[in-house]
């Protein structure tokens, strides 16, 4: 019943089935040498009954020193032996599902994140994966401890005395009763407080991301009042398990202890009942009882108290446990579903592209993002792709990079269809700047050379020319060893695209994707920037998603988007008379300038 069997941890089990085993063995050799101290006691208690004192120079006194030495170095060992093995095998599983969950984060697409918060993967690869850990740990240890002792406990008191037996049997019952009704309202509680825990993990993540924008528009009371109200619905939640998870534990100590009072209360009426020669009779039975054999008795019982505890504290750690485990599974079971068919290639990008009637719709969505798009890049060329906000140029690109799959025969490489090439090779073959510009926490270097793992002097040089942000960096106290905030919060916008650019450079792919990368720099930069990004770039595929017409003007060509359609596909000069949503963009620019310069 106690036991975590889905697929994403058995197969650990058998890895660590050795650690396993020496645990168990040794959590059950404590159990049997523990379970002689109260052998002990009772035959002092005995020796002391019928001699009226103990001899400390006797055969029988140095022999219970020496056994009782021998059982507390047996138990030292076994304890540190269960504490190495269970423990180190329940921190490995937990550590390989950690790198199974960001393995699968890392091959799930952009919908998934488009549709789930970071706060929840946050709280499923922290709480979700300590609460397994805890359970394959100190679960592990709980259940074996408390069946293994249990059973030999209660195997001895039988053998002892079978009435007072039946009476500590009681608790047993009772606790196995109270465990079946109470697990199912623990394992929802538990389900509601991690729930609960998310919402409040994203809220959190969400506001320090966006800590500049509550700053500046003054909204820290009113996010401090929300973020009060989510930590107060997260508190009761948290009270409501841990009450019934009290409520719980006090129930199950109660009844071990009532019971307790019971046996020691008949127990010595027993003894009582033997010493004056009348015992008492059950079932036609006399009960003969001394006081050694009822301090044994307890001793037994006493021992029982901690598996009993434990059985009852496995339920609680189960509930949680099991709620946790199905909460990873359904992320670790999620499908793949960009990736490699079975008969994908390898193939090395030139630079030719072909869109032969592309369209494209988003996933779980019915409208059609492009349409019937079809058009050949040449290798070299300089393709320029423009359009109002919305016309699906960030779409296109991405696609291109394979963020999203794409119907078969609709874009091919050199004559290679997309969904033909392996992932690797494709991406291997393409540097992306993305429009959002990413940076790393680390180094301005570490993140500009972050497609390499070797470092080249030349080429780094070379990306923060052509980017024009080598005199930014230079300008810094550690120039390119200086460490920037996550997602570049402590740069400026125009830093941050041209960091970004130069990471693209850095790679030299033979297509270069750049999504709208100088929209946050002055026009003299970017003037520079495209000039350096021509000589770069010979003989090399370029595509620049722009905002600006003026980003474009100098392509080879220029994509033309309208609502999802190709609008036109042509040189820039010929644009100006064949394509009225490209002639538009460039009064609006003119006019703009001209705005500018009054």
């Amino acid at each position: 019943m106690f036991l975590l069997w889905g697929k994403h941890v058995r197969k650990y089990y058998l890895r660590y089935l050795i650690f396993f085993i020496l645990g168990v063995l040794s959590l059950v050799t404590v159990d049997i040498f523990q379970l002689r101290i109260p052998e002990i006691i009772g035959g002092l208690v005995n020796e002391l009954n019928n001699k009226g004192t103990i001899d400390l120079t006797s055969e029988f006194f140095k022999w219970t020193i020496i056994h009782t030495v021998i059982i507390a170095v047996v138990m030292f060992l076994g304890r540190v032996l269960w504490r190495l093995t269970l423990f180190y095998a329940s921190k490995k599983i937990e550590e390989h599902l950690r790198k199974e969950m960001f393995l699968k984060a890392e091959e799930l697409d952009v919908t998934f994140y488009h549709n789930e918060k970071v706060g929840n993967i946050m709280s499923w690869a922290t709480n979700d994966l300590e609460t397994i850990e805890e359970f394959l740990g100190w679960g592990s240890l709980m259940v074996v401890d408390g069946v293994f002792l249990t059973f030999l406990a209660l195997s001895k008191m039988f053998i002892l005395n079978y009435s007072l037996a039946i009476i500590a049997f009681i608790p047993i019952f009772l606790i196995a009763i109270w465990a079946f009704f109470c697990q199912k309202v623990m394992s929802e509680r538990w389900r509601l407080r991690q729930e609960s825990n998310d919402t409040l993990y994203d809220f959190t993540q969400e506001n320090f991301t966006g800590i500049r924008v509550i700053k500046a528009f003054v909204k820290e009371m009113q996010q401090i009042h929300t973020f009060s109200k989510i930590a107060k619905e997260n508190r009761d939640v948290n009270v409501r398990f841990t009450f019934i998870s009290i409520l719980f534990d006090v129930l199950i100590e109660i009844i071990i202890y009532l019971i307790a009072a019971i046996i020691l209360g008949f127990g010595g009426y027993f003894v009582y009942a033997t010493i004056t020669g009348n015992p008492v009779n059950i079932f036609g039975r006399p009960i003969v009882i001394g006081a050694g054999e009822l301090v044994t008795f307890l001793g037994y019982f006493f021992a029982l108290i901690w598996p009993m505890i434990a059985l009852g504290q496995v339920v609680t750690r189960f509930s949680k446990a099991k709620t946790s485990y199905l909460r990873i599974a359904n992320f670790l079971d999620l499908e793949i579903t960009i990736k490699d068919k079975e008969d994908a290639i390898s193939h090395k990008l030139s630079g030719d592209i072909t869109l032969n009637d592309f369209s494209f719709t988003y996933p779980n969505s019915d409208k059609e993002v492009l349409s019937n798009i079809s058009l050949k890049i040449n290798r070299g060329d300089t393709i320029g792709v423009v359009g109002a906000i919305g016309s699906g140029k960030s779409t296109l690109v991405n696609c291109l990079a394979r963020l999203y799959n794409v119907k078969e025969n609709s874009i091919y490489f050199d004559d290679v269809d997309i969904m033909n090439i392996k992932l690797e090779s494709l991406r291997d073959g393409i540097s992306f700047s993305p429009q959002d510009n990413f940076l790393f926490s680390g180094s301005i270097k570490e993140n500009i050379t972050f497609s390499d793992t070797e470092f080249d002097e030349d080429k780094f040089l070379e990306a923060l020319i052509s980017s024009d942000v080598k005199k930014d960096i230079d300008e810094f106290p550690n120039k390119e060893n200086t460490v920037i905030a996550e997602n570049g919060a402590t740069i400026s916008g125009g830093q941050k695209q041209r960091i970004s650019l130069a990471r693209a450079y850095y790679k030299d792919s033979p297509i270069l994707i750049l999504d709208d990368v100088v929209s946050a720099v002055d026009l003299k930069t970017e003037k520079t920037i495209l000039s350096n990004l021509k000589k770069m770039r010979k003989d090399k595929t370029t595509i620049i998603v722009a905002s600006r017409v003026s980003t474009v003007m100098k392509a080879d060509k220029i994509i033309v988007l309208n609502k999802g359609k190709l609008e036109a596909f042509d040189t820039p000069n010929n644009l100006l008379s064949t394509s009225e949503t490209f002639s538009r963009m460039v009064l609006l620019q003119k006019l703009s300038y001209k705005k500018g310069e009054k």
